[in-house]
């Protein structure tokens, strides 16, 4: 097939999120109305706010707002991790950063399979946050070999999901056909199966050890947990959530609310007890339940320096030294306090982040500014342009994950308990092993894009100071 007849990986994508958006819509309906809350904050968000719809527009990140949805799954084998390695990329998702949640008492490491070009990101900046389940901080040794026989025996992939991912590979792309029918079998690894693969005991003897190892282990395939949109006004969304019916978690995870939103804040409403029938010895089934998936919404700030982050993580772990959140949230209004104390000491202006080299920015060349006026030394100087008013700056938005946070939306929607810890213990060349590639370093990307930029202004404000 010839390459022009190939459908884009971006568009491949988009129709991806479209349906993944709809099927997690029928599965769980609170979802739609956490769509539609989220649409009216940032709608009024925008109105209130014409300078961040104007910098959106310039940038061309106004649209992307909108459809704008991260989703999270959890795999249970090396092979299932290297397999959705593959599928991700015919839509162009790749994976980016490396989670270890066992630090903060979850039995995973994890990366974000996302785009990575701003031009793919415009388009469709779907992302799938994919962990990997370890088997190895499972205590009981029992236990552990009964869940890696379980995991083994699963095939979460049709078979026309795995002859398409073949195709693709071989000839470079899809064609419409099979772009369209490549979305519908991969819906299918995704979606929600409420009879369970395993017996009530053993689904009992799982969550003992912790929910999430149930979650991963007990059923047909890694269904979706969580479609996430993204607001402008995640307090206003916290806020409205109970007049809408739903019940949100106590604590914001991430930074303080701030005028200068960095990194990410999350929050979400607690998990649903769906009804799930098990498998006994005699073949016959038994009614239960189980509590894995919900709702969360995110705000995105700016992308931080590796100085900006270590500032980030050591203001955390100050405010948690006074008060660590509690998965009940009986102690909400306390950590938030300590929060916003400790945070005082990260600048909330954007050209003192900018000055003091925590952020990551976006420089851009004043359209018909007096090129005649600058000097060749001005005009290669970024701060000198700057301060001139031939170049403006933005933030690059953070498009990752923090693992704290992940592992908190995780703690207060699964139940755990303080009793429910697992040591810290990374593993970048073991989990880059099993995926088949090394994870992107995201600062190196971020840097790359402010670099990028850079250049940029100094290629199109260059020709005229040279002529000084």
């Amino acid at each position: 097939m010839n390459s022009a007849t190939f459908i884009s990986k971006d568009v491949i994508r988009a129709s991806f999120s479209a349906a993944m958006s709809a099927m997690y819509r029928t599965e769980v309906p609170a979802y739609g109305t956490l769509l539609s809350l989220v649409a009216k904050v940032n709608a009024e968000t925008l109105a209130a706010a014409p300078e961040l719809r104007h910098r959106l527009e310039q940038t061309d990140t106004l649209d992307r707002i909108s459809e704008e949805r991260h989703g999270a799954i959890r795999v249970g084998t090396p092979a299932e991790l290297s397999m959705l390695r593959r599928v991700f990329a015919v839509m162009g998702m790749y994976p980016v950063g490396y989670y270890d949640l066992s630090e903060a008492g979850v039995p995973v490491h994890s990366t974000a399979f996302r785009p990575v070009g701003d031009a793919a990101l415009k388009i469709n900046p779907f992302r799938v946050f994919t962990s990997l389940l370890r088997l190895d901080l499972i205590e009981d040794a029992e236990l552990r070999e009964e869940a890696r026989t379980t995991l083994e025996t699963r095939q979460i992939f049709t078979a026309g999901a795995i002859s398409l991912v073949e195709k693709a590979e071989a000839d470079g792309g899809l064609g419409a056909d099979d772009a369209m029918l490549f979305v519908k079998e991969i819906i299918e690894t995704f979606r929600w199966h409420d009879h369970a693969s395993v017996s009530a005991d053993l689904y009992r003897r799982l969550h003992d050890a912790h929910r999430l190892i149930a979650d991963v282990v007990s059923f047909k395939g890694p269904h979706i947990n969580h479609l996430t949109p993204r607001t402008l006004d995640i307090d206003a969304v916290q806020n409205r959530m109970p007049k809408h019916g739903i019940s949100q978690k106590a604590v914001i995870e991430g930074p303080p609310t701030r005028a200068c939103p960095i990194l990410l804040r999350q929050t979400s409403f607690k998990a649903l007890e769906e009804n799930v029938s098990f498998r006994n010895a005699d073949g016959e089934w038994q009614a239960g339940s189980h509590t894995a998936r919900f709702g969360e919404i995110e705000q995105r700030g700016i992308a931080l320096t590796p100085k900006g982050r270590a500032l980030y993580d050591r203001l955390l772990a100050q405010s948690r030294k006074v008060v660590r959140p509690a998965p009940d949230g009986s102690n909400a209004d306390a950590y938030i306090t300590a929060l916003h104390d400790a945070f005082k000491a990260f600048p909330d202006d954007w050209d003192s982040i900018r000055r003091l080299g925590l952020g990551y920015f976006r420089y851009t060349p004043v359209k018909n500014f007096p090129r005649s006026a600058l000097s060749t030394r001005e005009a290669c100087n970024i701060d000198m342009l700057v301060a001139l008013g031939a170049v403006v700056f933005d933030p690059i938005v953070y498009e990752d994950f923090l693992p704290v946070s992940a592992a908190g939306i995780f703690q207060s929607n699964l139940g755990d308990d303080d009793s429910q810890k697992f040591s810290a213990s990374p593993s970048q060349r073991e989990f880059e092993m099993h995926l088949g590639t090394p994870v992107l370093d995201e600062f190196a990307h971020y840097e790359g894009l402010e670099k990028a930029s850079i250049e940029n202004c100094r290629r199109q404000l260059q020709p005229t100071a040279l002529a000084n």
